[in-house]
């Protein structure tokens, strides 16, 4: 092995060192600024895996995962085991619970940057945790075998079958096997079981060891000099407390609003039901429902769902700014809040119109209207809190860069005209494969095509401005032209 090869490993094995913490100790105090319920949002959601994991255990000793005997045997967990509608109800609960608690903790370490140098990998593995708990509720979702429970599994299969053929066909296989009722629950109940809870296990393990490895992530703009607090009694009270302030309240809540178990699955009733997926899912379904996107539309739109998520997974590659505080990143933080406030709408959304097809109009005017007034509410608390943008005057050099109020409003501005832009076009698009070419269609397309230009052409203009203050575009974009001059 050359010199030049030998440095190259060792410089990839410093880095996952410095990133998986292989050479570090284990157990180090807790800095004082981390004794806070925010930075154990990921212990309670251990905590509620806990509780789920109890729970399961006691209801495995009565429940039968065959098509025949699953409802029967939840039923007879309700109705005859001591405190058995309280168990159920408490294990519901918790999943949402652990669902929520999951998101909490991921949109608050997407909001103070934890995700940034060196804890790269903890996000990535977070992140496989996250997907991982929406699994447990899709999965465990089926099992009572109720007409809610199997419809909306059903409809959640259906956008698995609308994936490319490739990918549709493992990932049916993985998660209903052969096909048939009887193979299905089986396989969500081997997956909830068994395969779920151990790939989360594994996943917690190398978390926890790069936690302890990098320590938690202070607080943007701290001291790193903060007192630190030992793990041994102090830290550990601390968390039991938590865990039992969290287990009080699911237990109440459980008392107060116990569950009452849905008809038992039939062919016959699930005909008169409108399917719909579990609260969690349905921001999604509700972008399934939009017209563009149903027939031939629909796997561009898991395209987009899609396309989303990787962007999440890949965010400490993408905002590497070494900045962490959310008064120096408003488009980062605008962009956070418009996801958040995105998902909320959806999900209420489609929970008050269930089996109803969206119009594209009402689509754009919907998600583009709480783009354009999130943006708008964030960018003016910006402004106000910031005291609006900062001016530097020069004898010889003046600034014409955008400020950041501005450069961050014009931002929201295309991205909504965008989606517009695109929405429309491939509505249009599908119209006229499906209908045949029209005045009126041909028309739609092509001012949807213009607009779409417009936008794509503000976008570049605003990069450019933002640039002109160091010159790289510019300089780029003339180095463009020196090549394309000679064939032009």
């Amino acid at each position: 092995m050359t010199a030049e090869n030998r440095s190259t490993l060792s410089r990839l094995l410093k880095w996952f060192d410095t990133r998986l913490g292989l050479s570090y100790p284990l157990l180090r105090p807790v800095p004082a600024y981390a004794i806070s319920p925010f930075y154990w949002l990921g212990a309670l959601t251990v905590v509620a895996f806990i509780i789920q994991g109890v729970s399961g255990v006691i209801m495995l000793l009565y429940y039968v995962p065959s098509p025949g005997a699953a409802f029967t045997s939840t039923q007879y967990i309700f109705d005859r085991v001591y405190y058995g509608r309280f168990l159920e109800t408490v294990h519901l609960y918790t999943a949402y619970a652990m669902i929520m608690l999951a998101f909490m903790h991921m949109m608050r370490g997407y909001f103070v940057s934890v995700h940034k140098k060196p804890r790269e990998l903890m996000w990535i593995v977070g992140m496989f945790m996250g997907f991982v708990t929406l699994g447990f509720g899709f999965t465990g979702y089926l099992l009572p075998w109720t007409v809610v429970s199997k419809s909306a599994t059903d409809v959640g299969i259906g956008m698995i079958d609308a994936l490319p053929p490739q990918i549709s066909s493992l990932i049916s296989f993985l998660v209903v096997g052969a096909g048939g009722d009887a193979t299905e629950l089986l396989r969500f109940y081997d997956l909830h079981v068994i395969v779920l809870p151990a790939v989360l296990l594994v996943l917690l393990t190398a978390k926890m060891y790069m936690l302890e490895t990098h320590g938690i992530s202070e607080p943007p703009g701290s001291k790193k000099d903060a007192g630190q607090i030992p793990i041994f009694p102090d830290v550990t009270i601390y968390l039991l407390e938590l865990a039992a302030m969290f287990g009080a309240a699911m237990l109440l809540v459980s008392v107060i609003f116990p569950l009452n178990l849905p008809p038992h699955y039939t062919p016959e009733l699930a005909s008169q039901w409108i399917p719909q997926p579990d609260w969690y899912f349905l921001w999604i379904y509700q972008i399934l429902k939009i017209s563009v996107f149903e027939g031939l539309g629909l796997p561009i739109a898991l395209g987009i769902v899609t396309f989303v998520f990787i962007l999440i997974f890949l965010l400490p590659f993408i905002d590497r700014g070494s900045s962490r505080s959310i008064a120096q990143r408003p488009i980062f933080v605008t962009l956070g809040l418009i996801f958040i406030g995105e998902i909320i709408v959806l999900a209420y959304w489609g929970l008050k119109t269930p089996g109803q097809t969206i119009p594209l109009e009402e689509a754009s005017l919907v998600l583009g209207g709480t783009a354009i007034l999130i943006g708008s509410i964030v960018l003016g608390a910006f402004r106000f809190f910031t005291g609006g943008p900062k001016r530097t005057s020069s004898a010889k050099t003046t600034t014409h860069s955008l400020n950041t109020f501005g450069a961050t409003a014009a931002f929201v501005i295309i991205v909504s005209f965008g989606a517009l832009a695109i929405g429309t076009s491939l509505s249009s698009i599908v119209q006229i494969i499906l209908n045949g070419a029209d005045l009126i269609s041909v028309t739609r397309l092509i001012m949807a095509m213009i607009g779409l230009a417009c936008t794509i052409m503000a976008s570049l203009t605003l990069l450019y401005m933002l640039d002109r203050r160091t010159g790289r575009l510019r300089t780029k974009i003339a180095f463009f032209e020196r090549i394309v001059r000679p064939w032009t």
